[in-house]
């Protein structure tokens, strides 16, 4: 891969818009999607960004796709409907789906993706919108061993750690493996919060004896300023969000025969909170959502 490329992007939303950053900031020309859920684009416009109205334009344009939708059914459209993805793609061009999707549909997609000429890999993401915006994102890669030694460069422009994890499908498999811990570690830690509330255990305390215990870790980091301040700004990610990759996980573990008693009751959880009308709220005002319901 030369060390310049011509990239097209497809969702430049809380994840995205940081994705075209960095992109833009190493060099690569860049190619975007305009869409209503877009972040202000116009800064990346400022800087040579190319808006185009259809995915198929976005295709013709560039020699790799990247995709940073919600989850299977916005890559299926962005990929699949009239004047998508694949009806620009040209024979050699790489789509790379950033995406949190189920993976036996990813399969299946890579498959339309290699019927067409083009190859395709999952790069899932993990962390936040702040370490988009920084360059520090995680990818979860699955990819034939050649094609990932070839974009790994590219990955490099937006990504702090890479980690290859096997063909096709498995770096969504992976994905949804660690934000099943994620997501659960996060509603057990906002629930016991919120009994913390109730009982007036004081908030500093409860950070402090779970921090120097068996409560210590990034969930911990990221739920904190919540708990001690009501600050939710550190973790942006929708309940809704949660919702969708529990159920996603659910499917995953359904479809390969195993056991999710345990995903069943978080995801209950969360559906609770959106049933009440509070899906966009982020992860850490789960804290307050079930203190204020438990009294």
């Amino acid at each position: 891969m030369s060390e310049f490329r011509r990239v097209g992007l497809i969702g430049v939303g809380l994840m995205g818009h940081g994705i075209a950053r960095n992109l833009l900031r190493h060099g690569h020309a860049l190619h975007f999607l305009d869409h209503p859920g877009n972040q202000p684009v116009e800064d990346l416009v400022v800087d040579g960004a190319v808006r185009h109205s259809s995915g198929a334009e976005v295709a013709a344009a560039t020699e790799v796709v990247i995709l940073c939708v919600t989850g299977s059914p916005q890559v299926e459209a962005v990929l699949c409907e009239p004047d998508g993805v694949l009806e620009g793609l040209t024979p050699g061009t790489t789509v790379i789906d950033c995406s949190t999707a189920i993976p036996s549909a990813t399969v299946a997609l890579a498959e339309r993706v290699e019927a067409r000429g083009g190859r395709f890999c999952d790069a899932a993401m993990t962390r936040t919108p702040k370490e988009a915006e920084e360059g520090r994102l995680n990818l979860i890669v699955g990819a034939p061993p050649a094609l990932y030694a070839e974009i790994r460069p590219l990955l490099t422009s937006f990504a702090e750690t890479i980690s290859h994890v096997g063909p096709v499908g498995s770096g969504h498999r992976v994905k949804l493996l660690h934000n099943f811990v994620s997501l659960g570690f996060s509603a057990v830690l906002a629930e016991a919060a919120a009994a913390a509330r109730r009982a007036d255990v004081a908030p500093e305390a409860l950070v402090e004896v779970l921090g120097n215990g068996g409560g210590a870790g990034v969930v911990l980091e990221r739920l904190s300023p919540f708990i001690l301040a009501d600050d939710a700004s550190g973790f942006r990610f929708s309940l809704s969000n949660a919702d969708k990759d529990i159920g996603y996980y659910r499917q995953m573990v359904e479809e390969l025969g195993g056991s999710h008693q345990a995903a069943d009751g978080i995801a209950g959880l969360y559906r609770q909170a959106i049933d009440q009308g509070h899906g966009q709220a982020t992860v850490p005002e789960l804290v307050a959502l079930l203190a204020e319901a438990s009294r």
